[in-house]
């Protein structure tokens, strides 16, 4: 009974959070609670070449505009997420963050995410056609630090001839902590970048709702 309790408390500050929300945020999807419950914990799976991954991951063929609008078909976002065998930080990122049951499920609902080796020989389809390895694929998208999560655009419609760096709205470029990598991911699906409010305000705004959440006694635990 504690429990429902406590996150009887969540929903109800969530929904006054809501309330205020701009109308240029309310016009698209709903936010997501800006808290969930962090257990039971998501493993990372760990590949022989020593980089993590999650289960979900989509096993892509790897050319770009298909798996876009595979993504589009299912009402989902397409990411593609560049890492690296021995990056500290990717580690971080998948034992840390993306182990929390609430962004993981958050992400998964919501994203389709192809994973890339920086350094990688794999061919890749570009979204223009081209195809080339992972890794001069980074280099064409400025792609220097892992993890990198790049957000595609959801409409290929009119964007003929034009590569990833050109359909990107938005990367976390490098280690985000738990809270504003949640917002960034939330932040993509709602269309936040097509709107009037910075990420940075939308950041801010998402952790002042949280920190009153947890003065009701509510946790991500």
């Amino acid at each position: 009974m504690a429990s429902l309790s406590r996150w009887a408390a969540v929903a109800s500050v969530a929904a006054s959070f809501f309330v205020c929300l701009p109308s240029a945020v309310r016009a698209t999807d709903a936010l997501p609670p800006a808290i969930g419950p962090a257990e039971p914990r998501v493993e990372p799976v760990q590949s022989d070449d020593g980089i993590y991954h999650q289960s979900w991951f989509k096993e892509s063929f790897l050319d770009l505009r298909e798996d876009l609008e595979e993504a589009k078909a299912q009402g989902k976002r397409f990411v593609v997420i560049f890492e690296q065998a021995g990056c500290v930080y990717c580690v971080k990122m998948h034992q840390e963050v993306l182990s929390q049951r609430y962004i993981n499920d958050y992400v998964r609902k919501n994203f389709v995410v192809v994973q890339m080796d920086l350094w990688g020989a794999r061919e890749v389809t570009d979204f223009d056609g081209k195809t080339l390895p992972e890794k001069a694929l980074a280099k064409r998208w400025g792609v220097v630090y892992t993890p990198t999560v790049l957000f595609f655009t959801d409409d290929l419609a009119g964007k003929d001839g034009k590569s990833g760096r050109e359909l990107e709205v938005s990367r976390i470029p490098g280690f985000f902590q738990t809270g504003t990598f949640y917002d960034m991911f939330t932040w993509v699906r709602v269309k936040g970048y097509e709107r009037d409010e910075h990420f940075q305000k939308f950041h801010i705004r998402r952790f002042r709702e949280r920190e009153a959440l947890k003065k009701t006694g509510a946790s991500a635990n």
